[in-house]
């Protein structure tokens, strides 16, 4: 059996610093608006440039300083644009902080054939990856623009994975759970106690997975599949 890991917030922290982001940018722009309508149009910019920007620190950036010139018609001064920039260093230069018991877990699955599957900026992942420390009990490690349907076809062909061999493990139901079982894999879903609103799933579709409330949980599911 070949299992995949999920990586920003399956393996280590990440949205809880985004969301503390979140909360910084709108007390940046609090002269211009309540925080309720930067969140608001914050979250329609990012929809917007995903398919400009893809996913990640240098992509939310940018949907800030757009966010901060439409919220402020123009008017945000230079200081408060070099403070988005700020922000956006801060996410990227934070320690890669990993989930409590992720080592002992990925070391007692030394049975099992791992994987890492992540989304994102390449430079910051790889970057985050380095810091974690944990690239040695992988096989191999991904780092995809999206995660859809095509996108796990095309590495697990590369890898040349058998579908019917293959589990996604992964805090995302629309990133790491829909698109495996689209395909005739499985999946198992590891909520993060917050996830962001363009990676909440509208529709499980009627799509039956596991979810398990720590990852401790995993080798003893995987060794009843196994």
């Amino acid at each position: 059996m070949i299992v995949a890991f999920d990586a920003d917030d399956t393996l280590w922290h990440n949205e809880d610093k985004f969301q503390e982001t979140h909360r910084e940018f709108e007390a940046l722009l609090a002269p211009w608006a309540e925080a309720a309508a930067v969140e608001e149009q914050l979250t329609s910019v990012q929809r917007t440039n995903l398919p400009r920007y893809g996913f990640g620190a240098k992509s939310f950036m940018l949907s800030m300083m757009e966010t901060a010139l439409d919220i402020s018609d123009h008017e945000a001064p230079p200081e408060t644009l070099r403070e988005i920039i700020r922000l956006g260093q801060a996410i990227l230069d934070r320690p890669t902080q990993l989930l409590e018991g992720v080592p002992e877990v990925l070391a007692s699955l030394s049975n099992f054939t791992l994987m890492m599957i992540t989304k994102g900026d390449l430079y910051a992942q790889l970057s985050s990856i380095e810091k974690s420390g944990l690239a040695d009990h992988f096989w191999r490690i991904d780092v995809v623009a999206h995660k859809d349907a095509a996108t796990y076809a095309e590495v697990l062909e590369r890898h040349d994975v058998p579908i019917e061999r293959f589990v996604m493990v992964g805090n995302s139901v629309k990133s790491d759970v829909l698109p495996v079982l689209e395909l005739g894999g499985r999946s198992v879903h590891v909520p993060y106690h917050v996830t962001w609103t363009l990676e909440t799933a509208e529709d499980d579709h009627g799509q039956e997975f596991p979810t398990l409330e720590r990852l401790a949980d995993l080798p003893e599911l995987l060794e009843s599949w196994s």
